[in-house]
């Protein structure tokens, strides 16, 4: 009882004196709050900029600053804020700040509607370097994997509400030490169906003590089964600060001509990178068949694609070996894809979140960026204002050239002990290659993927044919 009062005279000693300091929450204010060590261990071996300097960040933006602020005090949250604002961020702050270094088993379940976005949320959850293990399961992942990784629970447990819901049947972790929940775009979540596997989930959860809910769209009414009590609204979807800086030009074409225009737009968008949105899968593939025929290089992300095929776009995305992806909406919203300088609707979308949500992909944290809207003649979307300025393609067009870049294939990866100071080695040593011959390197659990210059592809596949990386044979090629 008396540890639970002196907690409790903590608490209040440290919010009393946070008010008073400080009327808006900044960096500086969270540096120097009073915490109670016996509540947040954490805080008091790393201060917030550290965190902010390992994610190569100065300082966090005002919605950052505001969930931080709002949650400070343990009190539920819904944020709303724009894709590509910095969602992420903003709740694992909070979040890390409840995490105790001497409790065993998951202390935060974080449901999201997507792999893709578990993945990029644990990879900024590992790169704030906290000492805190972080697992992801999602559907296409192996289940035996992931019951391996449940086995030593980690602190922090992400994943798509129909696997976690499947682990949780199977009683494959312990949910009753979890005391915080996160749903990231919880919006999303319901629009693919996951509202009994959320609601089923949440009521397992007994011991829950903060709920942060996130969405990109306005919510009129959030659903009883998520529990929150009484959260502090943090709204920025409409703030002139977090709206992108985003350029938009139409471009007037006919149904029958729209290939051919799009072959124009590539050609004058040149070597940069674009993202090309299509409503079906069917127009993704026709797209890319055009593109083959000119032999330019691409690639495409859809749900009809295994999870490998797409880990491994978005990846040959990222490093640059591939300037051009064909998508869906699909990758609309929850996928880290930095430094898009184009987007480009074939299609429009239906409403005017879904155009919202495309554009988030470009002028991403402070970034500028192009949108091109293709549309035919006959084509009228009311979410489009009426002065739209108006692109014309005139000639001649040149195919743009392919990347410098190539993704080389490696067959080992974190299961095997390989990490990316052995692969740069492996490749310098052995491959022969210089350090600005290597670009960005991915390591999943058992294959590796590195960006090296596209010239050096066969040379480095004919040097380490045979080699060994860490008394291992592995198969080596280039990612297709």
């Amino acid at each position: 009882m008396a540890q639970g009062a002196w907690r409790l005279a903590f608490g209040v000693l440290a919010m009393l004196r946070f008010m008073l300091s400080a009327f808006r929450f900044t960096p500086t204010a969270f540096r120097s709050l009073p915490i109670d060590p016996r509540r947040f261990p954490y805080l008091c071996q790393m201060v917030l900029q550290q965190i902010l300097d390992r994610l190569q960040i100065q300082s966090l933006n005002p919605m950052q600053e505001a969930a931080l602020a709002a949650t400070i005090n343990g009190n539920d949250m819904v944020l709303y804020a724009p894709t590509g604002s910095g969602k992420t961020l903003a709740f694992l702050i909070p979040i890390l700040r409840r995490l105790q270094a001497d409790v065993q088993g998951v202390q935060c379940l974080i449901l999201v509607p997507s792999r893709e976005l578990a993945l990029q949320i644990a990879t900024v959850f590992k790169q704030m370097s906290s000492g805190f293990k972080v697992t992801c399961c999602y559907g296409g992942h192996p289940v035996k994997t992931e019951k391996n990784d449940l086995t030593e629970a980690p602190a922090v447990l992400i994943g798509t509400p129909g696997r976690i819901a499947y682990h949780l049947r199977h009683q494959h972790f312990d949910q009753l030490g979890i005391t915080s929940l996160v749903l990231d775009e919880f919006d999303k979540s319901l629009e693919f169906g996951f509202t009994q596997d959320m609601s089923m989930i949440i009521g397992t959860l007994l011991s829950l003590r903060q709920r942060i809910l996130t969405s990109a769209t306005a919510m009129e009414e959030i659903p009883a089964f998520t529990g929150l009590d009484q959260p502090v609204s943090v709204d920025f979807l409409k703030l002139a600060a977090v709206v992108p800086d985003l350029k938009l030009k139409k471009i007037a074409t006919t149904a029958e001509d729209k290939l051919e225009t799009l072959l124009q737009l590539i050609c004058k968008i040149g070597d940069h990178s674009t993202l090309i949105f299509c409503n079906h899968r069917e127009t993704v593939d026709r797209i890319s068949d055009l593109l083959i025929d000119k032999n330019l290089i691409h690639d495409i992300f859809h749900g009809g694609m295994e999870q490998d095929e797409r880990e491994r776009a978005l990846i040959k995305f990222r490093n640059g070996s591939v300037k051009i992806l064909i998508t869906t909406d699909l990758a609309a919203r929850g996928l880290d894809i930095p430094e898009v300088e184009f987007i480009v609707h074939y299609q429009l979308p239906y409403t005017a979140d879904a155009f919202l949500h495309r554009n988030g992909r470009t002028a991403r944290m402070n970034a500028k960026g192009t949108v091109y809207l293709m549309i035919a003649n006959d084509e009228h979307f009311p979410f489009l204002s009426d002065d739209l300025e108006t692109e014309t393609l005139k000639g001649p067009f040149h195919l743009p050239p392919d990347s410098s870049w190539q993704t080389l294939y490696i067959g080992a990866g974190k299961k095997d002990k390989i990490n990316k100071i052995d692969i740069v080695g492996f490749l310098l040593k052995k491959g022969g290659l210089n350090k600005d011959e290597v670009g960005l390197i991915v390591v999943k659990d058992q294959q590796s993927y590195v960006a090296i210059k596209r010239s050096m592809i066969p040379k480095v596949i004919s040097r380490l044919t045979n080699e060994k990386i860490k008394n291992k044979k592995v198969k080596i090629e280039a990612a297709l």
